[in-house]
């Protein structure tokens, strides 16, 4: 007999497939898992920010002549907008899986997908572009000028507006540029309506990243040597946890059953080839050792 535990018995062994646990505990658990690996995926994708930040630093140094800002903004410039949708492509395809307890390899899954879903995420890169700088404009503009006439205050609140729904769209977008082969334009329409049915956990997901950036801001300068290691990564796994789940019940498997055949989405949990023996860890009737006898 053990201090704590008997160890002489067999117990019923341990359970091949992880318990069900609710959301918040099973986040944290495999998000702690993949915490390293999560580390430097993020920090990967944050090199693809590194032209527009040096873009930003050469258009306010001072020191520097008009024509050589105009070159090095401009160069800078295109290298992000080349790369900046492909390699969102490829950071959240690793995300997805890592969110959905699926195998994925940082460097491989993340540059495979930014060859093959190059196109796509290209042009909805651009698109983000022209629209993050519209609706910065506009909301600064508006706001400057509703402090004059409090009727600008209407087109202020709608700009708003438009803006908090392209950013829940895209929640989505990235997500089903790697998990689909819909049309660009489906999948922005697919993105607006499944923000319709999820939007409690579009605005939970809003809640949480305004606070990872109002930190940032309020331990600024020193939140600078933490943002290359973890704020992005943990925002992507946050959105790619909740919002994954939306995308399976009603964009994959709807297309599925309309064919007739099976989703795919689950093929990872099966076993392949033929099983010599079954694994019943954590379903086994215990075992217990029988007394000996002391024979005379």
């Amino acid at each position: 007999m053990g201090f704590f535990s008997n160890y002489e018995n067999a117990g019923p062994g341990i359970p091949k497939a992880p318990q069900e646990k609710t959301d918040f505990f099973k986040f944290f658990e495999i998000y702690g898992r993949r915490f390293w690996k999560l580390m430097e995926l993020n920090l990967m994708y944050f090199i693809f920010y590194l032209p527009l930040l040096l873009g930003m630093t050469i258009l306010f140094k001072e020191t520097i002549s008009v024509n050589i800002k105009a070159v090095g903004i401009g160069a800078l410039g295109i290298i992000f907008i080349l790369t900046i949708g492909p390699a969102t492509a490829g950071f959240t395809k690793v995300i997805r899986n890592y969110s959905q307890e699926r195998n994925a390899f940082v460097f491989a899954d993340f540059f495979d997908t930014f060859k093959k879903c190059y196109r796509q995420s290209f042009i909805m890169g651009i698109i983000d572009v022209i629209f993050s700088v519209g609706f910065v404009v506009s909301v600064i503009s508006y706001s400057t000028w509703a402090q004059q006439n409090s009727i600008m205050y209407i087109p202020f609140i709608i700009c708003l507006s438009c803006m908090l729904m392209f950013i829940m769209m895209h929640f989505y977008i990235y997500q089903l540029i790697v998990s689909t082969n819909l049309s660009l334009m489906q999948i922005i329409k697919n993105s607006f309506l499944l923000v319709g049915i999820s939007v409690k956990r579009c605005l939970f997901n809003i809640i949480i990243i305004a606070i990872i950036v109002f930190l940032i801001l309020f331990f600024y300068p020193y939140s600078v040597f933490v943002v290359p290691f973890l704020p992005i990564s943990f925002g992507c796994f946050l959105i790619c946890f909740n919002c994954y789940p939306f995308i399976r019940k009603y964009v994959i498997q709807p297309y599925y059953k309309a064919r007739g055949e099976e989703s795919p989405e689950f093929d990872y949990l099966k076993d392949d080839g033929e099983t010599v023996f079954e694994d019943k860890g954590g379903t086994e009737t215990p075992i217990k050792k029988q007394r000996r006898r002391n024979i005379k």
